[in-house]
Protein backbone atom coordinates (compact mmCIF):
# COMPACT_ATOMS: atom_id res chain seq x y z
CA UNK A 1 0.00 0.00 0.00
CA UNK A 2 1.33 3.62 -1.20
CA UNK A 3 -0.07 6.11 1.34
CA UNK A 4 0.30 9.12 -0.47
CA UNK A 5 -1.50 7.31 -3.67
CA UNK A 6 -4.33 6.29 -0.89
CA UNK A 7 -4.27 10.13 -0.06
CA UNK A 8 -4.55 11.49 -3.24
CA UNK A 9 -6.90 9.12 -4.91
CA UNK A 10 -9.05 7.14 -2.22
CA UNK A 11 -11.45 9.20 -1.48
CA UNK A 12 -12.89 9.57 -4.88
CA UNK A 13 -15.68 8.36 -5.94
CA UNK A 14 -15.76 6.07 -8.83
CA UNK A 15 -17.74 3.31 -10.31
CA UNK A 16 -17.31 -0.33 -9.68
CA UNK A 17 -17.32 -0.31 -13.77
CA UNK A 18 -19.83 -3.66 -13.64
CA UNK A 19 -20.85 -1.80 -16.76
CA UNK A 20 -20.17 0.54 -19.27
CA UNK A 21 -22.14 3.27 -19.48
CA UNK A 22 -23.15 2.97 -15.64
CA UNK A 23 -26.93 3.18 -14.60
CA UNK A 24 -27.03 7.23 -13.82
CA UNK A 25 -26.63 7.72 -18.03
CA UNK A 26 -30.05 5.05 -18.29
CA UNK A 27 -32.76 7.82 -19.33
CA UNK A 28 -36.72 6.95 -20.00
CA UNK A 29 -35.89 7.42 -23.68
CA UNK A 30 -35.11 3.72 -23.73
CA UNK A 31 -38.48 2.31 -22.99
CA UNK A 32 -40.85 -0.78 -23.25
CA UNK A 33 -41.26 -0.50 -26.92
CA UNK A 34 -37.38 0.01 -27.82
CA UNK A 35 -36.70 -3.37 -25.36
CA UNK A 36 -39.27 -4.89 -27.30
CA UNK A 37 -37.43 -4.33 -30.74
CA UNK A 38 -34.36 -5.65 -29.41
CA UNK A 39 -35.55 -8.60 -27.56
CA UNK A 40 -37.18 -9.85 -31.16
CA UNK A 41 -33.92 -9.13 -32.96
CA UNK A 42 -31.97 -10.86 -30.64
CA UNK A 43 -30.43 -13.97 -33.06
CA UNK A 44 -31.71 -17.55 -31.74
CA UNK A 45 -27.97 -18.99 -32.53
CA UNK A 46 -26.24 -16.74 -30.04
CA UNK A 47 -26.35 -18.17 -26.14
CA UNK A 48 -27.74 -16.04 -23.71
CA UNK A 49 -28.02 -15.18 -19.63
CA UNK A 50 -31.07 -14.67 -18.29
CA UNK A 51 -30.96 -12.87 -14.39
CA UNK A 52 -34.11 -13.06 -11.93
CA UNK A 53 -34.25 -10.52 -8.94
CA UNK A 54 -36.07 -11.24 -6.01
CA UNK A 55 -36.09 -8.34 -4.04
CA UNK A 56 -36.85 -9.41 -0.26
CA UNK A 57 -35.54 -10.07 2.88
CA UNK A 58 -36.57 -10.65 6.25
CA UNK A 59 -34.34 -8.29 7.54
CA UNK A 60 -32.16 -4.79 6.21
CA UNK A 61 -28.88 -5.08 6.77
CA UNK A 62 -28.09 -1.38 7.21
CA UNK A 63 -24.91 -1.61 4.59
CA UNK A 64 -27.46 -2.78 1.71
CA UNK A 65 -26.92 -1.45 -1.35
CA UNK A 66 -29.57 -3.51 -2.99
CA UNK A 67 -33.38 -2.88 -4.15
CA UNK A 68 -35.29 -4.69 -1.93
CA UNK A 69 -38.15 -4.95 0.34
CA UNK A 70 -38.67 -6.22 3.98
CA UNK A 71 -41.12 -8.33 4.83
CA UNK A 72 -42.29 -11.41 6.93
CA UNK A 73 -45.95 -12.14 5.03
CA UNK A 74 -45.95 -14.60 2.50
CA UNK A 75 -48.67 -12.38 0.01
CA UNK A 76 -46.43 -9.92 -1.27
CA UNK A 77 -43.96 -12.86 -2.40
CA UNK A 78 -46.55 -14.89 -3.94
CA UNK A 79 -48.31 -11.79 -5.59
CA UNK A 80 -44.55 -11.11 -6.93
CA UNK A 81 -43.61 -14.73 -8.16
CA UNK A 82 -47.05 -14.22 -10.38
CA UNK A 83 -46.00 -11.29 -12.02
CA UNK A 84 -42.25 -12.43 -12.30
CA UNK A 85 -43.74 -15.70 -13.93
CA UNK A 86 -45.90 -13.69 -16.51
CA UNK A 87 -42.73 -11.49 -17.04
CA UNK A 88 -41.15 -14.51 -18.31
CA UNK A 89 -43.54 -15.42 -20.95
CA UNK A 90 -44.15 -11.55 -22.18
CA UNK A 91 -40.35 -11.51 -22.45
CA UNK A 92 -40.03 -15.45 -24.17
CA UNK A 93 -43.01 -14.34 -26.49
CA UNK A 94 -41.92 -10.84 -27.76
CA UNK A 95 -38.47 -12.24 -28.74
CA UNK A 96 -40.09 -14.27 -30.76
CA UNK A 97 -37.75 -17.63 -31.20
CA UNK A 98 -36.65 -20.31 -28.67
CA UNK A 99 -33.32 -18.59 -27.32
CA UNK A 100 -30.48 -20.93 -26.00
CA UNK A 101 -29.53 -20.31 -22.13
CA UNK A 102 -25.58 -20.63 -20.96
CA UNK A 103 -26.28 -19.24 -17.50
CA UNK A 104 -29.29 -18.11 -14.99
CA UNK A 105 -28.58 -16.43 -11.72
CA UNK A 106 -30.57 -15.73 -9.23
CA UNK A 107 -30.32 -12.38 -6.84
CA UNK A 108 -31.71 -9.84 -4.57
CA UNK A 109 -32.86 -9.54 -2.04
CA UNK A 110 -32.75 -12.87 -0.76
CA UNK A 111 -33.73 -15.36 -3.58
CA UNK A 112 -33.89 -18.43 -1.58
CA UNK A 113 -36.92 -16.15 0.70
CA UNK A 114 -39.43 -17.82 -1.77
CA UNK A 115 -40.65 -22.01 -1.15
CA UNK A 116 -38.95 -24.85 -2.54
CA UNK A 117 -41.41 -25.67 -5.01
CA UNK A 118 -41.86 -22.04 -6.02
CA UNK A 119 -37.89 -22.24 -6.54
CA UNK A 120 -38.42 -25.15 -8.74
CA UNK A 121 -41.56 -24.65 -10.72
CA UNK A 122 -39.38 -21.15 -11.80
CA UNK A 123 -36.84 -23.30 -13.13
CA UNK A 124 -39.54 -25.19 -15.15
CA UNK A 125 -41.25 -22.65 -16.58
CA UNK A 126 -37.19 -21.37 -17.60
CA UNK A 127 -36.79 -24.68 -19.23
CA UNK A 128 -40.32 -24.85 -20.52
CA UNK A 129 -39.75 -20.89 -22.56
CA UNK A 130 -35.96 -21.34 -23.41
CA UNK A 131 -33.39 -23.87 -24.50
CA UNK A 132 -30.63 -24.61 -21.76
CA UNK A 133 -27.34 -25.66 -22.74
CA UNK A 134 -26.80 -28.93 -21.45
CA UNK A 135 -23.99 -27.96 -19.20
CA UNK A 136 -25.85 -24.36 -18.59
CA UNK A 137 -24.71 -22.64 -14.81
CA UNK A 138 -27.54 -22.28 -12.33
CA UNK A 139 -26.63 -19.59 -9.45
CA UNK A 140 -28.03 -17.95 -6.42
CA UNK A 141 -27.33 -15.83 -3.81
CA UNK A 142 -28.32 -17.43 -0.53
CA UNK A 143 -28.53 -15.75 3.14
CA UNK A 144 -27.12 -18.53 5.34
CA UNK A 145 -29.23 -17.37 8.38
CA UNK A 146 -32.66 -18.73 6.49
CA UNK A 147 -31.59 -21.44 4.18
CA UNK A 148 -33.56 -24.68 4.94
CA UNK A 149 -32.86 -27.90 4.05
CA UNK A 150 -35.66 -28.70 2.06
CA UNK A 151 -34.60 -25.57 0.04
CA UNK A 152 -30.80 -26.78 -0.39
CA UNK A 153 -32.18 -29.99 -1.69
CA UNK A 154 -34.81 -27.89 -4.24
CA UNK A 155 -31.99 -26.11 -5.53
CA UNK A 156 -29.60 -28.87 -6.00
CA UNK A 157 -32.67 -30.45 -8.03
CA UNK A 158 -32.84 -27.73 -10.05
CA UNK A 159 -29.97 -27.69 -11.42
CA UNK A 160 -28.13 -25.08 -9.26
CA UNK A 161 -24.29 -26.04 -8.86
CA UNK A 162 -22.91 -22.27 -7.56
CA UNK A 163 -24.21 -20.54 -4.90
CA UNK A 164 -23.30 -17.10 -3.11
CA UNK A 165 -23.62 -17.13 0.45
CA UNK A 166 -23.25 -13.94 1.90
CA UNK A 167 -20.72 -13.22 5.28
CA UNK A 168 -19.70 -10.11 5.20
CA UNK A 169 -18.02 -10.41 8.89
CA UNK A 170 -18.16 -12.73 11.66
CA UNK A 171 -16.75 -9.74 14.07
CA UNK A 172 -20.05 -9.76 16.65
CA UNK A 173 -19.35 -6.16 17.12
CA UNK A 174 -19.55 -5.53 13.42
CA UNK A 175 -22.46 -7.68 12.97
CA UNK A 176 -24.77 -5.70 15.57
CA UNK A 177 -23.57 -2.55 14.07
CA UNK A 178 -24.68 -3.52 10.22
CA UNK A 179 -28.00 -5.27 12.12
CA UNK A 180 -26.79 -8.82 10.54
CA UNK A 181 -26.51 -11.45 13.11
CA UNK A 182 -24.87 -14.62 11.82
CA UNK A 183 -22.53 -17.11 13.07
CA UNK A 184 -19.98 -19.07 12.11
CA UNK A 185 -21.94 -22.25 12.99
CA UNK A 186 -25.21 -21.12 10.91
CA UNK A 187 -22.82 -20.27 7.68
CA UNK A 188 -21.12 -23.82 8.17
CA UNK A 189 -24.65 -25.44 8.39
CA UNK A 190 -25.37 -23.90 5.05
CA UNK A 191 -22.76 -24.97 3.23
CA UNK A 192 -23.37 -28.47 4.48
CA UNK A 193 -26.44 -28.43 3.08
CA UNK A 194 -25.84 -27.34 -0.35
CA UNK A 195 -23.22 -29.65 -0.96
CA UNK A 196 -24.98 -32.39 0.33
CA UNK A 197 -27.91 -31.53 -2.43
CA UNK A 198 -25.43 -31.55 -5.00
CA UNK A 199 -24.73 -27.26 -5.07
CA UNK A 200 -21.03 -28.33 -5.88
CA UNK A 201 -19.31 -24.49 -5.92
CA UNK A 202 -19.50 -22.26 -3.23
CA UNK A 203 -18.53 -18.55 -2.82
CA UNK A 204 -18.58 -16.30 -0.13
CA UNK A 205 -18.74 -12.74 -0.12
CA UNK A 206 -17.59 -10.54 2.40
CA UNK A 207 -16.91 -6.54 3.00
CA UNK A 208 -14.23 -4.38 4.16
CA UNK A 209 -14.80 -0.88 5.66
CA UNK A 210 -18.11 -1.60 7.64
CA UNK A 211 -18.37 0.32 10.81
CA UNK A 212 -16.35 -0.85 13.61
CA UNK A 213 -14.01 -2.79 11.53
CA UNK A 214 -10.45 -3.62 12.25
CA UNK A 215 -7.06 -5.22 10.18
CA UNK A 216 -7.37 -7.76 12.86
CA UNK A 217 -10.93 -8.65 12.19
CA UNK A 218 -10.93 -8.90 8.66
CA UNK A 219 -8.21 -11.52 9.23
CA UNK A 220 -10.24 -13.51 11.62
CA UNK A 221 -13.07 -13.48 9.34
CA UNK A 222 -10.79 -14.59 6.32
CA UNK A 223 -9.59 -17.02 8.43
CA UNK A 224 -12.94 -18.54 9.20
CA UNK A 225 -14.53 -18.54 5.89
CA UNK A 226 -11.37 -20.42 4.44
CA UNK A 227 -11.90 -23.60 7.31
CA UNK A 228 -15.26 -23.81 5.42
CA UNK A 229 -13.65 -24.29 1.61
CA UNK A 230 -15.32 -22.20 -0.35
CA UNK A 231 -14.32 -21.94 -4.10
CA UNK A 232 -14.29 -18.34 -4.30
CA UNK A 233 -14.71 -15.18 -2.87
CA UNK A 234 -15.74 -11.56 -3.75
CA UNK A 235 -14.28 -9.21 -1.54
CA UNK A 236 -16.42 -5.66 -1.35
CA UNK A 237 -15.92 -2.44 -0.17
CA UNK A 238 -18.77 -0.98 1.53
CA UNK A 239 -20.54 1.61 0.01
CA UNK A 240 -21.62 4.19 2.24
CA UNK A 241 -24.19 6.44 0.63
CA UNK A 242 -27.10 7.23 3.13
CA UNK A 243 -28.35 10.21 0.56
CA UNK A 244 -29.74 7.07 -1.83
CA UNK A 245 -30.13 4.17 0.97
CA UNK A 246 -31.75 6.36 3.52
CA UNK A 247 -31.34 2.96 5.81
CA UNK A 248 -27.32 3.56 5.97
CA UNK A 249 -27.83 6.73 8.38
CA UNK A 250 -28.40 3.95 11.09
CA UNK A 251 -24.94 3.48 11.00
CA UNK A 252 -22.69 5.45 12.81
CA UNK A 253 -20.23 7.25 10.03
CA UNK A 254 -17.52 7.38 13.04
CA UNK A 255 -17.07 3.88 13.41
CA UNK A 256 -15.83 3.99 9.64
CA UNK A 257 -12.39 3.37 8.63
CA UNK A 258 -11.14 6.39 6.14
CA UNK A 259 -9.18 5.38 3.26
CA UNK A 260 -6.10 4.11 4.45
CA UNK A 261 -7.58 1.97 6.69
CA UNK A 262 -10.13 0.43 4.36
CA UNK A 263 -7.22 -0.34 1.91
CA UNK A 264 -5.22 -1.67 5.32
CA UNK A 265 -8.31 -4.09 5.46
CA UNK A 266 -8.56 -5.25 1.99
CA UNK A 267 -5.05 -6.05 1.73
CA UNK A 268 -5.17 -7.75 4.96
CA UNK A 269 -8.21 -9.88 3.54
CA UNK A 270 -6.47 -10.52 0.06
CA UNK A 271 -3.01 -11.40 1.92
CA UNK A 272 -5.19 -14.55 4.09
CA UNK A 273 -6.51 -15.64 0.88
CA UNK A 274 -3.84 -15.59 -1.19
CA UNK A 275 -1.49 -17.13 1.76
CA UNK A 276 -4.07 -20.48 1.80
CA UNK A 277 -4.15 -20.86 -1.84
CA UNK A 278 -6.58 -18.67 -3.76
CA UNK A 279 -5.96 -16.91 -6.59
CA UNK A 280 -6.87 -13.19 -7.15
CA UNK A 281 -9.04 -12.13 -9.86
CA UNK A 282 -9.38 -8.63 -10.61
CA UNK A 283 -10.11 -6.50 -8.27
CA UNK A 284 -11.93 -8.18 -5.80
CA UNK A 285 -12.56 -11.76 -6.40
CA UNK A 286 -10.47 -14.65 -5.36
CA UNK A 287 -10.66 -18.53 -6.43
CA UNK A 288 -8.70 -21.43 -6.35
CA UNK A 289 -5.82 -22.27 -8.85
CA UNK A 290 -8.53 -24.75 -10.87
CA UNK A 291 -11.73 -22.92 -10.38
CA UNK A 292 -13.35 -21.98 -13.85
CA UNK A 293 -12.87 -18.15 -12.88
CA UNK A 294 -8.85 -17.99 -12.11
CA UNK A 295 -8.63 -20.53 -15.58
CA UNK A 296 -10.32 -17.98 -17.48
CA UNK A 297 -7.83 -15.22 -15.86
CA UNK A 298 -4.90 -16.95 -17.30
CA UNK A 299 -6.57 -17.92 -21.02
CA UNK A 300 -7.46 -13.86 -20.99
CA UNK A 301 -11.30 -14.86 -20.98
CA UNK A 302 -11.93 -13.24 -18.08
CA UNK A 303 -15.21 -11.18 -18.03
CA UNK A 304 -17.08 -8.22 -15.96
CA UNK A 305 -20.72 -7.79 -16.05
CA UNK A 306 -23.34 -6.84 -13.33
CA UNK A 307 -22.65 -10.11 -11.28
CA UNK A 308 -18.92 -9.17 -10.81
CA UNK A 309 -15.80 -11.34 -12.38
CA UNK A 310 -17.33 -13.75 -14.72
CA UNK A 311 -16.88 -16.55 -17.32
CA UNK A 312 -20.05 -15.75 -18.87
CA UNK A 313 -19.26 -14.61 -22.05
CA UNK A 314 -23.12 -13.76 -23.33
CA UNK A 315 -23.50 -10.77 -25.33
CA UNK A 316 -26.79 -10.74 -23.83
CA UNK A 317 -27.83 -10.91 -20.52
CA UNK A 318 -32.18 -10.44 -20.03
CA UNK A 319 -33.31 -9.41 -16.77
CA UNK A 320 -36.46 -10.19 -14.49
CA UNK A 321 -38.22 -8.73 -12.07
CA UNK A 322 -38.46 -5.34 -10.10
CA UNK A 323 -35.28 -3.39 -11.20
CA UNK A 324 -33.27 -5.93 -13.22
CA UNK A 325 -31.00 -4.69 -15.50
CA UNK A 326 -30.62 -6.37 -19.39
CA UNK A 327 -27.93 -5.84 -20.99
CA UNK A 328 -28.74 -6.43 -25.27
CA UNK A 329 -26.61 -5.98 -28.18
CA UNK A 330 -27.80 -2.26 -28.80
CA UNK A 331 -27.74 -1.46 -24.97
CA UNK A 332 -29.06 -1.61 -21.21
CA UNK A 333 -32.69 -1.40 -20.29
CA UNK A 334 -33.94 -1.22 -16.59
CA UNK A 335 -37.68 -2.70 -15.20
CA UNK A 336 -39.51 -0.55 -12.82
CA UNK A 337 -37.55 -0.26 -9.53
CA UNK A 338 -40.32 -0.38 -7.06
CA UNK A 339 -41.94 -4.03 -7.20
CA UNK A 340 -45.67 -2.21 -6.77
CA UNK A 341 -45.01 0.03 -9.96
CA UNK A 342 -43.20 -3.26 -11.87
CA UNK A 343 -46.39 -5.53 -10.89
CA UNK A 344 -48.70 -3.13 -12.33
CA UNK A 345 -46.75 -2.44 -16.07
CA UNK A 346 -46.66 -7.01 -16.25
CA UNK A 347 -50.35 -7.19 -15.32
CA UNK A 348 -51.38 -4.94 -17.94
CA UNK A 349 -49.82 -6.99 -20.47
CA UNK A 350 -46.83 -4.96 -21.11
CA UNK A 351 -42.86 -5.51 -20.64
CA UNK A 352 -41.94 -3.55 -17.00
CA UNK A 353 -38.74 -1.30 -18.92
CA UNK A 354 -38.47 2.27 -17.88
CA UNK A 355 -35.40 2.97 -18.89
CA UNK A 356 -32.01 2.44 -20.49
CA UNK A 357 -29.32 2.96 -22.80
CA UNK A 358 -28.40 2.69 -26.13
CA UNK A 359 -24.63 1.99 -26.81
CA UNK A 360 -22.74 4.18 -29.22
CA UNK A 361 -19.95 2.77 -31.16
CA UNK A 362 -17.95 4.49 -28.72
CA UNK A 363 -19.38 3.26 -25.93
CA UNK A 364 -18.69 -0.17 -27.30
CA UNK A 365 -14.74 1.13 -27.20
CA UNK A 366 -14.75 2.46 -23.94
CA UNK A 367 -16.25 -0.71 -22.52
CA UNK A 368 -14.22 -2.37 -23.88
CA UNK A 369 -10.72 -0.74 -22.53
CA UNK A 370 -12.42 -1.00 -19.01
CA UNK A 371 -13.42 -4.49 -19.16
CA UNK A 372 -9.72 -5.57 -20.03
CA UNK A 373 -8.28 -3.32 -17.86
CA UNK A 374 -10.59 -4.45 -14.90
CA UNK A 375 -10.43 -8.00 -15.80
CA UNK A 376 -6.43 -8.09 -16.62
CA UNK A 377 -4.83 -5.01 -15.37
CA UNK A 378 -3.93 -3.88 -18.64
CA UNK A 379 -4.93 -3.19 -22.18
CA UNK A 380 -3.78 -2.67 -25.40
CA UNK A 381 -5.70 0.69 -26.38
CA UNK A 382 -4.37 0.72 -29.95
CA UNK A 383 -5.41 -2.57 -30.76
CA UNK A 384 -9.05 -2.13 -29.29
CA UNK A 385 -9.43 0.83 -30.54
CA UNK A 386 -8.59 -0.43 -33.83
CA UNK A 387 -10.30 -3.15 -33.61
CA UNK A 388 -13.64 -0.63 -33.11
CA UNK A 389 -12.43 1.64 -35.91
CA UNK A 390 -11.11 4.31 -34.01
CA UNK A 391 -8.05 6.07 -33.32
CA UNK A 392 -6.62 5.73 -29.98
CA UNK A 393 -5.54 9.45 -29.85
CA UNK A 394 -8.53 10.40 -29.12
CA UNK A 395 -8.42 7.99 -26.30
CA UNK A 396 -4.64 8.74 -24.95
CA UNK A 397 -3.74 12.28 -26.25
CA UNK A 398 -4.88 14.97 -23.58
CA UNK A 399 -5.98 12.45 -21.04
CA UNK A 400 -5.16 14.34 -17.72
CA UNK A 401 -6.63 11.53 -15.59
CA UNK A 402 -4.53 9.02 -17.67
CA UNK A 403 -1.29 11.00 -17.35
CA UNK A 404 -1.71 11.77 -13.74
CA UNK A 405 -1.75 7.91 -13.11
CA UNK A 406 1.16 7.42 -14.87
CA UNK A 407 3.34 10.57 -12.95
CA UNK A 408 2.75 9.14 -9.91
CA UNK A 409 3.29 5.70 -10.68
CA UNK A 410 0.28 3.96 -10.45
CA UNK A 411 0.41 3.05 -14.41
CA UNK A 412 2.64 2.25 -17.23
CA UNK A 413 2.09 3.52 -20.51
CA UNK A 414 3.93 2.36 -23.23
CA UNK A 415 3.09 3.61 -26.69
CA UNK A 416 -0.76 2.86 -25.97
CA UNK A 417 -0.53 -0.33 -23.80
CA UNK A 418 -1.38 0.52 -20.33
CA UNK A 419 -0.48 -1.77 -17.25
CA UNK A 420 -1.41 -1.41 -13.85
CA UNK A 421 2.11 -1.33 -11.28
CA UNK A 422 1.74 -3.86 -8.53
CA UNK A 423 1.34 -1.05 -6.01
CA UNK A 424 -1.14 0.47 -8.17
CA UNK A 425 -3.79 -2.15 -8.59
CA UNK A 426 -5.59 -1.36 -5.44
CA UNK A 427 -6.61 1.86 -8.20
CA UNK A 428 -7.53 0.02 -11.15
CA UNK A 429 -11.40 1.48 -10.98
CA UNK A 430 -9.26 4.98 -11.08
CA UNK A 431 -7.61 3.82 -14.03
CA UNK A 432 -10.66 2.74 -16.12
CA UNK A 433 -12.40 5.68 -15.16
CA UNK A 434 -9.25 7.69 -16.96
CA UNK A 435 -11.59 6.21 -20.02
CA UNK A 436 -15.04 7.03 -18.70
CA UNK A 437 -16.22 9.83 -21.00
CA UNK A 438 -19.12 10.46 -18.61
CA UNK A 439 -17.59 9.94 -15.21
CA UNK A 440 -18.42 13.49 -14.03
CA UNK A 441 -22.32 13.68 -14.78
CA UNK A 442 -22.51 10.60 -12.38
CA UNK A 443 -19.88 10.71 -9.35
CA UNK A 444 -21.80 11.56 -6.54
CA UNK A 445 -23.45 8.28 -6.71
CA UNK A 446 -20.33 5.97 -6.80
CA UNK A 447 -18.54 4.70 -4.15
CA UNK A 448 -14.90 5.42 -2.75
CA UNK A 449 -11.87 4.17 -5.23
CA UNK A 450 -10.41 2.82 -1.66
Amino acid sequence: MQPALVAKYGEARLPRYTSYPTAPRFSPEIGAGTYGDWLAATPSEKPVSLYLHIPFCRSMCWYCGCHTTITQRAQPILGYLDMLREEVRLVSATAGKRLSVDHVHFGGGTPTIIRPEEFTGLIALLRERFDFAGDAEIAVEIDPRTLESDMATALGQSGVRRASLGVQSFDPVVQKAINRIQTEEQTMEAVRRLRAAGVTSINFDLIYGLPHQTVDSCIETAEAAIAMGPDRFAVFGYAHVPSFKKHQKLIDEAALADAEGRVAQAEAIAATLIAAGYRRIGLDHFARADDSLALAQTAGQLHRNFQGYTTDACETLIGFGASAIGRLAEGYAQNQVPPGLYAQKIAEGCLATVKGYRLTAEDRLRASIIERLMCDFSADVPAIAAAHGFDAGMLIDGNARLAMLESDGVLENTGGVIRLREEGRFLIRAAAAAFDAYLEQSARTHSKAA
